[in-house]
């Protein structure tokens, strides 16, 4: 009773602080009339950071041609607009707390590319649990990995399919509940789970069987870049550092303004553009869709913002064509 007395108090007393501090820096953030918003309710990113920034080894390549040109790109870009009938690129994933973000943003691009090469008529949800419990190069699971190393397994050894939460028609749905809906799973840090290998039971297919590849795999940087790699190919997964006053995002575009370096994240980019003169980029976070605007958030696009433009990975899937002449 003692024990559990004195975990309330503690838990108290960091909630407060968290409040405390939340509040201090989203006055500053707001007093500044910069180009985004902060709110007041904190959102702990402990636990969810789980990017390594610096690359592992350069193990897949730089991609330099594209077959679109600095002025074929539009002011703005946005591929649900794009590919409306793709629904993975509305879809808005939770990773929970566990630091999988490398994971997701991997396989939610995945599932894009797939269903943008098919013609818009495969809705293949790729699986971000396979990355997190059965990628050995891929890093550590919940304890972060290399956005890098989640594509060249894709080219080398294939991942499986793998919805939301409770899905039962994919082979590795994700393990853990959205923060959201189950706050209480998102209190402690979780473990890795053991790698399955094997799909649910619900699921009528082996893994081997269930298993999609990338063609080729590369990285883009720069602004140019990976502006032409979206228009011309899809979504990519990027990354970034991420600073306190990020935890207190709200809406907007935005920038770096104060607080100390937390870790790394990474995200899905699915366009671009421009507001009041401000140029940004558009991206799909994981964190829910209560979070940021509607699960969506911006930063300044053309500044390399908290490293955002380094680097961005993506590749170009091998389909089932037969499969998609069926679907014909």
């Amino acid at each position: 009773m003692k024990a559990f007395t004195i975990i309330c108090i503690i838990s108290i007393i960091f909630c407060t602080k968290n409040f405390e501090k939340a509040k201090e820096i989203a006055k500053y953030v707001n007093s500044l009339n910069t180009t985004w918003k902060a709110s007041e309710i904190p959102f702990d990113t402990d636990g969810y950071l789980g990017t390594f920034l610096e690359r592992r080894e350069k193990i897949i390549p730089t991609k330099k041609k594209f077959s679109v040109s600095l002025g074929d790109l539009p002011t703005s870009y946005d591929l649900r607009e794009a590919y409306p009938n793709c629904e993975s690129l509305k879809e808005i994933r939770d990773q929970s707390k566990c630091g999988s973000c490398w994971a997701f943003g991997a396989a939610e691009t995945m599932s894009d590319r797939i269903c943008i090469k098919s013609g818009q008529k495969l809705q293949t949800r790729i699986s971000p649990q396979h990355l997190v419990t059965c990628c050995s190069v891929c890093g550590f699971g919940c304890q972060g990995g290399w956005p890098e190393m989640a594509f060249f397994s894709w080219w080398w050894s294939g991942i499986p399919t793998g919805g939301l939460y409770g899905d039962t028609k994919t082979c590795k749905p994700y393990f853990l509940p959205p923060c959201e809906d189950h706050p209480h799973n998102c209190t402690d840090y979780v473990d890795t789970p053991s790698c399955e290998n094997s799909c649910q039971e619900s699921y009528n297919k082996t893994v081997e069987e269930d298993l999609t590849y990338g063609e080729f795999v590369y990285t883009v940087s720069s602004e140019e870049d990976i502006m032409k790699e979206i228009y011309e190919s899809g979504s990519v997964e990027g990354a970034f550092e991420v600073y306190e006053d990020f935890e207190e995002y709200k809406s907007g575009i935005y920038q770096y303004t104060t607080g100390s370096l937390l870790g790394g994240h990474a995200i899905k980019i699915i366009g671009w553009g421009e507001e009041n003169g401000v140029k940004y980029w558009l991206i799909a976070n994981s964190w829910g869709e209560n979070w940021g605007e509607n699960g969506y958030f911006r930063i300044i696009r053309g500044t390399n913002e908290c490293g955002i433009e380094d680097a961005a990975y993506a590749g170009n899937p091998k389909l089932n064509e037969e499969k998609i002449r069926r679907i014909e």
